[in-house]
């Protein structure tokens, strides 16, 4: 008879000792896989969120460099809300800014004025304080004025984050549904980070700016790391050069253009990096 780790008091046989064991490397790989599985579940919304952040509020919003038809640009919106909270104008309003000033002193995230540790690990407040500067919202989102669905659903974004939690817990289980969110809202954050950090740091500058293009950036953010194609040519929809680039809004945009429920600006080929 042996001692078995699921026992205290008394001794197992080589039998019940096995079944012990079994059991006890049951509850393990369960414990694991209900862990793991709200982490998958919150990295597919970071996916989808970046997807969308990148297809609506930067090409479509930001630069115009494609246009939605309401149905689909809505359906975004209400994704949009429930993921990230953020709102339209601000967003578009302060990365039309960062364009304009592109790490100068004026840049809200610039690494070239404030190193890219300290924009990969405080873009959140940086973004923050320049859309809470209602001179920058003005200014550069002056085209953008907030609709119907913006005053009474899409600009109370609190509410749209507290739906998608609960939604989470309803279907997860309520800490499951904490920890799904938990980490969409840290990885979203953080890959966001990358792009105004890393992504005007390190890697290929084929265009004359101090943006970067990176593969592994771009697998993770729907082709926004091909940060140096987009601000060489900013009015492009295409941020991705080569056939096989991994620019999933790109590919986004082309399914919707297909189904004739997105119009493509048109921009010069011969200027796309190569």
């Amino acid at each position: 008879m042996q001692s078995c780790r699921l026992c205290t008091s008394v001794r197992c046989t080589d039998e019940k000792l096995s079944g012990c064991n079994s059991l006890l490397g049951s509850a393990t790989l369960n414990s694991i896989v209900q862990i793991l599985i709200p982490l998958l579940v919150g990295f597919l919304i970071t996916q989808i969120s970046t997807l969308t952040t990148s297809a609506y509020l930067h090409r479509a919003l930001a630069h115009k460099a494609v246009r939605f038809h309401p149905a689909l640009a809505l359906f975004l919106r209400f994704f949009l809300w429930l993921t990230t909270g953020v709102k339209s104008r601000e967003w578009a309003a302060v990365h039309r800014k960062h364009h304009a000033f592109t790490d100068e002193e004026s840049d809200p995230h610039s690494p070239a004025q404030l190193g890219w540790i300290r924009v990969q690990l405080t873009n959140f407040w940086l973004y923050r304080n320049a859309a809470n500067d209602p001179v920058t919202v003005q200014k550069w989102g002056r085209d953008l004025s907030p609709d119907r669905w913006d005053r009474v659903l899409f600009d109370r974004g609190m509410l749209g984050l507290g739906t998608s939690t609960l939604l989470l817990c309803i279907w997860l289980g309520w800490w499951q549904g904490v920890l799904a969110f938990s980490f969409h809202v840290v990885s979203y954050v953080a890959l966001s980070g990358a792009v105004n950090a890393v992504g005007h740091t390190f890697g290929r500058r084929p265009f004359a700016n101090s943006a970067t293009n990176l593969h592994w950036l771009a697998a993770l953010t729907s082709g926004e790391g091909y940060h140096n194609n987009h601000h060489g040519l900013p009015s492009s929809a295409r941020f991705g050069s080569r056939p096989l680039d991994l620019d999933a809004a790109w590919w986004l945009i082309k399914v919707a253009e297909k189904m004739r429920l997105a119009e493509v600006r048109d921009v010069s080929a011969k200027k796309v990096a190569l």
